[in-house]
């Protein structure tokens, strides 16, 4: 999917079904797509177990709206979420919504939303039910923005103990027969006469076909990367004449 940093998005983070100990990496990750107009995190605050959350709040500038659970078994707070994205919605004021869960519940609102021509975002851990996943048009798991963060700390840490070295190296997604088949396919459906496809076409109908596909879930901080990884994939670099800027294709050898 194209990057749209004017995008208006409207961040609504369930707090009790994603933890807060990477909410840093979590919003920067989000304005890579837009930037946040509301943020607003969900809870029933005299719970203890979301206790963590109430430390990271007011450094990240995020409203949290507090809804007591009446009745056990039941998530008002989800509730709450849905009537406020509803509001959002009507108002007119946003051109997305970044929907922080990992709960299936959110299925109906997402669709929802993007019936009303909103572009919708998920964040969530690996554990997702992938009805909510493909209710989306972008998904990002919040493994993989950990392990970025840890990829790029000082060589002399990642040296230090094998064991940790390979402990940073894990995916959460697998290169293997069904992903090639996926990439491959894509490529055959927007080729040209020679075969060719433009790389950055191929990553948005990727994202289109699987909203949950990122080169990061398999290790590679770029789709480029990931097809590099592919001995049957040719690549060609070619030239626009325009500040150096090269666009980059690719087919199947």
């Amino acid at each position: 999917m194209e990057n749209r940093k004017d995008l208006r998005l409207a961040v609504l983070i369930d707090a009790d079904n994603v933890p807060y100990a990477n909410i840093q990496g979590m919003l920067e990750e989000i304005t890579k797509y837009g930037t946040p107009t509301f943020k607003r995190i969900y809870a029933d605050w005299t719970q203890p177990t979301v206790s963590g959350w109430k430390k990271v709040l007011l450094e990240h500038s995020i409203t949290p709206v507090h809804q007591y659970s009446y009745t056990s078994g039941k998530n008002a707070t989800d509730s709450s979420m849905i009537i406020d994205a509803m509001d959002i919605l009507y108002t007119g004021r946003v051109d997305g919504f970044c929907i922080v869960s990992s709960d299936s519940d959110f299925t109906r609102l997402a669709s929802r939303l993007r019936e009303g021509g909103m572009i919708v975002f998920g964040l969530g851990e690996k554990k997702t039910p992938v009805s909510f996943i493909s209710a989306c048009d972008k998904f990002i798991y919040i493994e993989i923005l950990k392990k970025m963060e840890d990829a790029i700390k000082p060589e002399i840490q990642t040296k230090s103990k094998g064991k940790n070295k390979q402990k940073e190296t894990e995916t959460i997604g697998k290169i293997d027969q069904k992903l090639f088949k996926l990439i491959t396919e894509s490529i055959n459906d927007l080729a040209d006469e020679k075969g060719w496809v433009f790389l950055g076409d191929l990553g948005n109908l990727l994202a289109k076909k699987q909203p949950d596909f990122d080169p990061r879930n398999y290790g590679f901080k770029k789709l480029l990367l990931l097809i590099k990884s592919f001995q049957k994939l040719e690549l060609d670099e070619r030239d626009t004449g325009k500040n150096n800027i090269t666009h980059v294709y690719v087919r199947i050898k």
